[in-house]
């Protein structure tokens, strides 16, 4: 073939949630956007904060050259310095603007972290359901995607699979708490339990094993803690997006983070701007950038969140579906009504549903159920729940 092989294939596979929401959009061109309930992107239904249009409006007010020009690679001093105090002040930590590197979004912050760590060969683990994204950056990296299920009782991580899973090849471990597809938050007591092991393996294996911890979701959580994560293990990088935070999915800013409690810090810097260079992740928007200085303690909304979850699971349990009760994220993983997610998903496509079946996300016999639509959309949506069970039974 005279074309990467590796590259055709992603592109003709693509994403099955994309898929699915192309399908929504011409089906709500169809039918009418208020027939169609289309539950499949994680994309923020609450407006950005006032304080994100105010900083934009001021941005434009600067020279061309400052507004559009380029910024250092890694982003502008003056926005690592703004995000570093930030951490600093909710986490009791001491990071710099150099252990900061602003990224094009989570994907960017993920794949650079991954290709700073990954050589041909290495293993990582993540921890099923995924975002299935993951196993895409990771075989990107060069290293093979290892999938561990998590605790099927209660989505948190299983321990004992994970170091059942652990080879010499074992390079990281990814979790992702809040969780995406489940909304699961991992404990402290959990997560003590997986960073023991790992400090564990690390020295039995005579090689480091690292924790790489995707939180674009650690904003969205309710009344739980989300603990962070490099104090429990020093060998962490911190991927963060503020899609969600402050719903700007489309402006594709965040960051990569190498806590300087981490031994390999003085390696693992340069090795994250190294990645960032070879694939063309440097200089992070310009104007986001700036809207961060201004923004970057800006409290997330999630009243409407909080709503639409409220309204969700209580309609759903009183037609008797069985879901996990969602501790954050705006997504809520219920079980489908056969053991085959992907039929369930037809049949709940010709009522008009688009949930997103559970297979792409390692796991079988699930559906991803996106609540951050409208509230319009929710309630209006319960009797398709209703006569999608009602097909069901017999």
């Amino acid at each position: 073939m005279s074309i990467n092989e590796q590259s055709y294939a992603y592109g003709a596979s693509k994403s099955s949630i994309r898929e699915i929401a192309a399908y929504g959009a011409a089906r709500k061109a169809e039918i009418g956007a208020e027939n169609v309930y289309d539950f499949s992107l994680g994309n923020p239904s609450v407006p950005a904060p006032d304080a994100v249009r105010d900083s934009i409006a001021h941005a434009l007010t600067l020279p061309a050259t400052a507004l559009h020009g380029y910024t250092p690679a890694n982003g502008l001093p003056a926005a690592r310095n703004a995000v570093a105090a930030s951490l600093n002040r909710r986490f009791g930590t001491a990071y710099g603007a150099d252990d900061l590197y602003l990224t094009c979004g989570a994907a960017a912050s993920i794949s650079i972290a991954l290709n700073a760590l990954c050589n041909e060969g290495d293993q990582v683990i993540v921890i099923a359901p995924y975002f299935p994204e993951y196993a895409v950056f990771i075989q990107n990296a060069g290293a093979e995607c290892v999938e561990v299920m998590a605790n099927p009782e209660t989505f948190q991580i299983d321990v004992a699979a994970v170091e059942g899973a652990i080879t010499s090849h074992t390079k990281a471990v990814m979790i992702d708490s809040p969780n995406n597809p489940v909304g699961s938050v991992y404990a402290r007591e959990n997560l003590e339990e997986l960073a023991e092991l790992l400090r564990r393996k690390s020295r039995e294996l005579g090689q480091p094993i690292y924790l790489i911890s995707d939180e674009p979701y650690r904003e969205i959580a309710y009344d739980v803690e989300v603990p962070w994560v490099p104090d429990l293990y020093d060998r962490t990088l911190v991927c963060y997006s503020y899609s969600k935070s402050l719903s700007l999915p489309g402006e594709r800013i965040g960051w990569a983070l190498v806590p300087n409690t981490n031994p390999e810090h003085d390696l693992l810097v340069p090795a994250v701007a190294g990645a960032g260079r070879k694939m063309g992740f440097v200089c992070a928007p310009a104007l986001f950038q700036r809207v961060l200085i201004d923004c970057v303690d800006e409290p997330t909304n999630i009243d409407a969140y909080v709503r639409n979850r409220k309204a969700l699971t209580e309609g759903l349990a009183k037609i008797g579906f069985e879901f996990v009760e969602p501790q954050g994220a705006f997504y809520l993983w219920m079980k489908a009504l056969e053991p085959d997610a992907n039929a369930f998903f037809e049949r709940a496509k010709s009522f008009e549903l688009l949930p997103v079946p559970s297979d792409s996300f390692g796991c079988p016999g699930w559906v991803r159920v996106g609540y951050c639509v409208s509230y319009e959309t929710i309630v209006g949506s319960m009797p398709a729940w209703q006569a999608l069970w009602d097909s069901y039974q017999h």
